[in-house]
């Protein structure tokens, strides 16, 4: 395993364990998820030069587009908890009192 990979699969793995294990808030939530987004974004980028496969370049493009959406959603969703609870508390947020 080269050194490029090690360096995703440990960012990857990170921000997996945070989101796991730090869910105080969903500001904290949505930064690991990013984090999740960005070195996927890189793996996906670096794939296709080091295979040299050109049919493969588009899904980088692609993968930054949804992570966008994603982001956006997040924070929509972390101004509408904050706005209905008063904080952005995952403890606060319960499905079942909706």
């Amino acid at each position: 395993m080269s050194l490029p990979h090690l360096g995703f699969y440990s960012a990857f793995a990170l921000s997996c364990l945070g989101l796991a294990f730090h869910r105080t808030h969903l500001i904290s939530a949505l930064l690991c998820l990013e984090s999740m987004m960005l070195s996927l974004y890189l793996a996906l980028s670096i794939w296709p030069i080091e295979n040299q496969a050109a049919s493969f370049t588009l899904m980088p493009v692609l993968m930054l587009t949804f992570s966008a959406c994603e982001a956006g959603t997040g924070l929509a969703m972390l101004v509408a908890s904050t706005r209905t609870h008063g904080s952005d508390h995952l403890h606060n947020l319960n499905l079942l009192q909706c």
